[in-house]
């Protein structure tokens, strides 16, 4: 007992024995405006998030009333701590889709890290963008540290891309 044949496509031209050309020079300007970019978006980030923080700690200390204050201040915590999530890893995928490599997680967080703890600090002048008692602030920093933490730990680990 005989199987009938099956039909197999026919390539029109052997297959390569090279490998496939990596990114090659014409990328590399393309490359370096993307790592800029995520520089910049980490420095907004960052300014945008010590905003919002300093912005809605006070719009919470000058309610009145337990229940308004508790619900707008759950809100504008869940809400904010969310939004640096989400922007933290947005930056994260950008750079490293920009950029290309592993280490490209690193463009936007350390920008970040440096706005985030110059706005703890004291100015001259005695202005403080965050103080000590703003928890949403505090909540808002941890929550960016740490997704970028889990950000540059995973393109770390990942099995390099063929």
């Amino acid at each position: 007992m005989t199987l009938p044949a099956v039909p197999m496509p026919v390539a029109s031209e052997p297959p390569s024995a090279e490998p496939p050309a990596g990114p090659g020079w014409s990328d590399t300007p393309l490359r370096i405006v993307g790592g800029i970019v995520a520089v910049w978006a980490g420095l907004l980030a960052a300014v945008l998030d010590l905003l919002f923080a300093t912005w809605a700690w006070e719009v919470v200390k000058g309610l009145t009333g337990g229940l308004a204050k508790g619900v707008v201040g759950t809100s504008l915590a869940v809400g904010g701590i969310a939004a640096v999530v989400v922007l933290t890893v947005l930056l994260g995928s950008f750079a490293h889709t920009a950029v290309g490599t592993r280490w490209a997680a690193a463009l936007p967080a350390l920008p970040w890290f440096v706005v985030i703890v110059a706005g703890s600090v004291r100015t001259a002048e005695g202005d403080l963008a965050l103080t000590g008692d703003n928890v949403l602030g505090l909540g808002m920093i941890m929550a960016g540290a740490i997704t970028f933490a889990v950000l540059g730990f995973r393109q770390l680990v990942a099995p390099p891309v063929r």
